[in-house]
């Protein structure tokens, strides 16, 4: 399983991954307000849940350390397609495991072809189709 490493949040830039309350998360804006008299910059960070699309602010002291998920890039081959659940193997371990289908890739995905799948922290999100 991929895990985490932690990174200062000020170092995050838009695009960044972030983990927020256990859930790996992709920035989508970070505003850094100026210190005051006694301070530190504080990082208002803005993120969007990667499996489940909610949005997610967290307001820290910009030095604050905070965790990144080490994204595992992996590929995958689809075995059964059932709605929007593509049952895939994966290329390298022949695990079997579901993949949700999204939405923008659901003209594509067909028996037989190759997928390019992240797994980040406990999750598996299927990113692209690969073509020869």
């Amino acid at each position: 399983m991929a895990g985490t490493k932690m990174e200062s949040i000020g170092h995050l830039q838009k695009g960044s991954y972030i983990v927020i309350d256990g859930v790996a998360c992709k920035t989508v804006d970070t505003q850094t307000s100026r210190p005051g008299k006694h301070g530190h910059a504080k990082v208002r960070l803005t993120a969007v849940g990667l499996i489940d699309d909610k949005k997610r602010v967290i307001v820290l002291p910009g030095h604050d350390n905070v965790e990144v998920p080490i994204i595992e890039k992996k590929s995958a081959q689809v075995l059964s397609i059932q709605g929007n659940m593509a049952n895939v193997m994966d290329a390298e371990t022949y695990e079997t495991f579901d993949l949700k289908i999204p939405e923008e890739l659901k003209a594509e995905v067909v028996e037989g072809v190759n997928v390019l799948y992240w797994e980040i922290l406990s999750d598996k999100v299927m990113k692209q189709v690969k073509t020869e």
